[in-house]
């Protein structure tokens, strides 16, 4: 297995007022043979605060396992709250879907056959993409000429609307406090679902206390509407943020923790005093950082576990035209 990280944007294309030296990037799990395979972007949630680890190399792992070629996309975040990230996170994850097509023949990679597989969050980046991909324009030549469409997307419990079950955390991330009544329709992604989006899988538990089940809901609905291949599954019970759901979740493994590389900068930079924060927000992050040292029980769910054969299942039925309104869509 090659697994190597790549920044996705050249010197002088990419700024966040928080990235102190962070470039967005991909890191790859590549099968070291001749073969082109499928390929699975994964985007770990965290409310557009943080990268999660443990939806990041894991998922990857589990992906390669059956076949893709995958990679982990760690995109900008605004850890503090203080710079809204505006458009920043959707051309992070429509360059990276450029990155990895222009260099298709190098990771051995289907060009046409592009998932991406969003957790929370990172769902409602990847639905974004999805729902928006012909609004992001590429200003390089090297990929204004190369689709940043999907060809598909697994949506983990993921975000969907800035309405009355939206996750406000992320959106205030996202678009600011005093967000206009615009953009937040803009980014309610099951009003923006149109004929051409990309079919998905979906998954939530019912449970679900952080980002409650009927965001999956209204975007199935919104896909069912447009007549948009999809495939929902509501497990009986789980909390938010359960990954993969299986042993190697619970225990902390292949949970690599690269994702954290702009939180750790920004976490450096106020520890130094180069950056300097309100009071409260100190305090805050100060708890966080003592929470976060204590690692919190998992336990196994057998229901949820299963949800990567699901999605490989759909996946290869869609691929091979066994699904309806497959698809080619131009790549280069």
């Amino acid at each position: 297995m090659k697994t190597e990280s790549y920044k996705i944007w050249e010197p002088g294309e990419y700024s966040y007022d928080h990235a102190f030296g962070f470039v967005p990037n991909i890191t790859s799990y590549i099968h070291e043979d001749d073969v082109k395979r499928p390929c699975i972007l994964v985007v770990p949630g965290g409310g557009y605060c943080v990268v999660s680890p443990s939806e990041g190399e894991l998922v990857a792992l589990k992906f390669y396992e059956k076949g893709y070629q995958t990679f982990v996309l760690t995109y900008t975040i605004n850890f503090l709250q203080s710079v809204p990230l505006k458009l920043q996170p959707l051309k992070d994850i429509s360059r990276a879907v450029r990155y990895i097509r222009r260099n298709a023949e190098t990771f051995g990679v289907i060009e046409d056959e592009l998932t991406v597989c969003g957790f929370s969050a990172g769902g409602h980046l990847c639905g974004s993409l999805c729902v928006h991909y012909g609004d992001i324009q590429d200003e390089s030549a090297e990929y204004s000429g190369i689709s940043n469409r999907p060809d598909s997307a697994i949506l983990n419990y993921p975000v969907i609307t800035s309405g009355e079950k939206a996750h406000k955390g992320s959106f205030i991330a996202l678009l600011g406090e005093d967000a206009s009544a615009e953009d937040l329709e803009y980014m309610s992604l099951e009003k923006q679902v149109t004929e051409n989006t990309p079919p998905c899988f979906l998954w939530a538990t019912a449970t679900d206390e952080t980002v409650p089940v009927e965001n999956s809901e209204m975007y199935v609905r919104a896909c069912r509407e447009k007549g948009v291949p999809c495939a929902f599954h509501m497990f009986t019970s789980g909390k938010h943020g359960l990954s993969l759901a299986d042993e190697d979740w619970v225990n902390w493994r292949k949970q690599s923790d690269y994702t954290l590389e702009q939180q750790v900068r920004i976490v450096e930079k106020i520890k130094s005093g180069e950056l300097i924060i309100p009071e409260e927000v100190r305090k805050a992050l100060e708890e966080e950082e003592k929470a976060q040292t204590q690692l919190q029980p998992r336990s196994v769910h057998p229901e949820v576990a299963a949800w990567p054969e699901m999605a490989d299942d759909f996946l290869k039925k869609y691929f091979s035209g066994e699904l309806s309104r497959r698809r080619k869509w131009r790549t280069k």
